[in-house]
């Protein structure tokens, strides 16, 4: 980020103080170093100050895995939580993927929006293979996630997990009612993402899943 403008994220420090500031921020923040971020807020520190990349503080962490930060500004009050990188990604999504089941529920807590256009925490949480992928999914649709939310190609949740994620998230995205039977914009279903997968059993779960969708055969 260039020096000009800064100083208003500094607590309207001179140029060349706030260019200092902010080298020492991101670092703190690449380095999990909490006792820096505290400081420099004390000192102005606007807690939304993003990276050189636009990266907003809390995604940066995140994405960085410097948890200790990552817990202290999630409970900044004045921390915009909805804030995204220049991909779209919010903190919430970054949390879902990583598998950070307590700052998942901090930010709920703080009114993230689990349903956005395009691509939605719920996809992000599906695609994850942490050990706590299925609680945060489950957390996710307990919060109105909607189930067959669609990328902008088309992709739904159930289709990530059936590529990338834990087999218990497919489960859980079947019995509470994805559509096995949906499409993307280049034609494939869930059944077709998890046979790319080369996972048998996940292959299995969704073919029985359509089977079960089907209506009865009659004379």
């Amino acid at each position: 980020m260039a020096v000009i403008g800064l100083a208003g994220w500094f607590g309207g420090l001179p140029a060349a103080r706030a260019q200092r500031a902010y080298d020492r921020y991101i670092t703190a923040i690449i380095r999990d170093d909490v006792s820096t971020v505290i400081e420099l807020q004390l000192r102005g520190l606007d807690v939304n100050t993003p990276d050189p990349d636009l990266n907003p503080p809390l995604v940066l962490a995140l994405q960085r895995d410097a948890l200790k930060v990552a817990r202290h500004l999630v409970t900044q009050w004045d921390l915009n939580v909805e804030a995204t990188n220049p991909v779209g990604e919010n903190a919430l999504m970054i949390a879902a993927l990583r598998g950070h089941l307590d700052i998942v529920r901090a930010l709920l807590q703080r009114g993230a929006q689990v349903n956005r256009p395009g691509w939605t925490p719920l996809h992000y949480a599906a695609t994850g293979k942490s050990d706590a992928a299925l609680a945060i999914t489950r957390l996710l649709l307990e919060h109105h996630a909607y189930i067959d939310a669609e990328s902008p190609n088309g992709s739904t949740p159930l289709m990530m997990a059936a590529l990338y994620g834990r087999a218990e998230v497919v489960d859980l995205l079947l019995n509470e009612g994805a559509d096995a039977t949906l499409r993307n914009q280049q034609g494939l279903d869930a059944l077709e993402f998890a046979r790319r997968s080369g996972r048998d059993h996940v292959v299995r779960r969704i073919a029985a899943a359509l089977r079960a969708s089907r209506p009865p055969g009659t004379w």
